[in-house]
């Protein structure tokens, strides 16, 4: 299939600078992947630049507006064991701020609750000064203020995010 002719003919197309499709044509008979492998086997590497590919292309103009950018978090990859950052919180503080003024003799840990007591969990649970509401429950896990708290009716919710905004 490949005689010396058509080799001969190959390497002129080759470095004339023809595409491998273009000397398939030619040479008539063969596909283009078999001018590829047959350059690959003779070595020919090197080929003569058709002139529109010696200059370089026109690049767009960028926009004048400067280009926003997004602040990323510093930390990358997995940050499951990564230590989250700490907050100086007073929780005393927090629990007056929505008036809730829970009685010393009401709170109770988690093994003094029991039936009839609100779980309304007070303050940081790694803290020594946590505790539940520990108040009487009509209805649910929690106090009367406290289900007002938990259980707010759809409407409620709707003006507080119209408030905020």
């Amino acid at each position: 299939m490949w005689t010396d002719e058509r080799v001969e003919l190959l390497k002129k197309l080759w470095n004339d600078g023809l595409s491998a499709s273009q000397i398939a044509v030619e040479l008539g008979g063969i596909t283009r992947n078999a001018v590829i492998g047959k350059v690959h086997r003779l070595g020919l590497s090197g080929r003569a630049k058709s002139p529109a590919a010696a200059v370089p292309r026109q690049r767009k103009p960028r926009a004048a507006a400067p280009m926003l950018r997004v602040a990323r978090p510093a930390m990358r990859g997995n940050t499951a064991l990564a230590r989250a950052p700490s907050y100086d919180v007073d929780y005393e503080q927090e629990v007056d701020a929505v008036g809730n003024v829970v009685p010393m003799g009401q709170r109770c840990t988690l093994l003094e609750l029991g039936e009839g007591k609100c779980r309304w969990p007070v303050g940081d649970p790694g803290t020594q000064d946590f505790f539940f509401c520990g108040g009487r429950t009509s209805e649910g896990p929690y106090c009367g203020y406290h289900s007002r708290i938990a259980y707010q009716p759809v409407d409620r919710r709707r003006d507080k995010r119209l408030a905020r905004t």
